[in-house]
């Protein structure tokens, strides 16, 4: 894809879209970069020679003119999953060196664009603002402000199978694919009725485990308080050891407070 800006001509090489962290993202970008930069620069090597342009003993040992320039290659990492990136973002993350040697290491650093904290992003493409728009808030499950900005506003079938396929949402996927087959454009609010369903039975699930957990910290209290070992409760709760001690280690912390 080439673009212009600045008065250069810009090649946009590689767009990667990850919904897990790559490790060794800033790796893969300078290999993949460095063998776009080696193929244009042999490709005018090759009409140098071949069109007598090399003068100098220099440019006869290059194969390239004083004056050639190879175009920029910009690639860019765009991460879409629910999790912060947590990995390197230039070579010299992944290298185990000591500090004093960190400032005569050749670095590569990559570009990254995570979907999720990309609030101050805005594109020329109206269908990418809204993806992007629409993840963000998913992830953040704020569907009061989802439903307030799209209730009334039909989204592209392709759009809102782009939009569940990325939050991993399969209501959204199944009510995009109901929509295009009655060749209708999806009401986003009916998509993301069942995902705050869904996120509300999230919440009633996390506050029921809650307060099992709570009961059973009861239990082992009782326990502890009539003189029982750690192993002893955890032969009557059917537990083992290595549970139940955190347990007890937490109901001792809280009486010395």
């Amino acid at each position: 894809m080439k673009k212009t800006a600045c008065g250069v001509d810009f090649i946009i090489w590689g767009l990667e879209n990850q919904d897990n962290v790559h490790y060794a993202m800033p790796l893969r970008h300078m290999l993949n970069d460095s063998l776009t930069y080696l193929k244009e620069c042999n490709e005018i090597i090759a009409v140098n020679r071949k069109e007598k342009r090399l003068k100098t003993p220099g440019e006869f040992l290059s194969g390239l003119k004083k004056e050639d320039r190879l175009h920029p290659m910009i690639s860019i990492c765009v991460y879409y999953g629910e999790d912060d990136w947590d990995g390197p973002l230039s070579l010299i993350d992944m290298l185990n060196i000591p500090e004093e040697l960190k400032s005569i290491v050749a670095d590569y650093k990559m570009n990254l664009v995570q979907v999720k904290n990309s609030e101050n992003l805005h594109f020329q493409n109206q269908d990418i603002n809204t993806v992007f728009d629409l993840v963000r808030s998913i992830y953040k499950q704020d569907y009061a402000e989802i439903n307030k900005r799209y209730k009334n506003k039909p989204i592209d079938t392709e759009l809102a199978l782009v939009i569940g396929s990325v939050t991993k949402s399969q209501k959204i996927i199944d009510q995009a694919l109901k929509s295009e087959s009655e060749g209708e454009q999806m009401q986003m609010c009916k998509g993301l009725q069942a995902l705050e369903e869904r996120g509300r039975q999230a919440g009633r699930t996390e506050g029921f485990e809650s307060g099992q957990k709570e009961l059973f910290k009861q239990l082992v209290h009782k326990k502890l308080a009539k003189g029982k070992s750690v192993e002893a409760i955890a032969d009557e709760l059917e537990e083992d050891v290595e549970a139940i001690q955190p347990i007890i280690d937490e109901i001792l912390s809280e009486k010395q407070d």
